[in-house]
């Protein structure tokens, strides 16, 4: 049996382009709902960092709102008046660095009320979930 070239029942290059036709559209088709379903992923993750972003945030004016108690109580005359740090229910969590600056411009290490500084820096760290927020507050 011999095969020719040409149109008739024996020529096996027929089916070649609607191959290839397929797997083009099929490459496109997938590519787009690739990427669709690439930027749904970015929005669903931003969307879940913003209840995180908020409990950043009001963990970080916590930890302001707590050092200011434990500041000015202890300047009160009661003594030292260390509460102990709050923990949060959602699982958020917040730092404080306290920097107090002499008159000099010299940084105290440890920062006490009794030291009586010029200038006194309070900086939260809050944190929740994967997001971080931070608050300062001088005077």
């Amino acid at each position: 049996m011999k095969f020719r070239l040409g149109k008739d029942k024996y020529d096996t290059r027929r089916g070649q382009v609607m191959i290839i036709t397929v797997l083009v559209l099929g490459g496109a088709i997938l590519s787009a709902t690739t990427i669709a379903g690439l930027l749904m992923l970015y929005q669903i993750r931003q969307t879940t960092d913003i209840a995180n972003s908020g409990k950043a945030i009001y963990a970080a004016d916590a930890g302001i709102e707590w050092s200011l108690y434990n500041w000015f109580c202890t300047i009160s005359g009661k003594g030292v008046c260390d509460i102990g740090k709050p923990i949060f229910t959602n699982k958020a969590d917040f730092q404080v660095t306290t920097i107090c600056t002499t008159f000099g411009g010299e940084t105290l290490t440890p920062c006490r009320p009794t030291d009586d500084p010029y200038a006194v820096t309070f900086r939260s760290v809050g944190t929740g979930g994967n997001s971080t927020r931070a608050l300062g507050l001088s005077f």
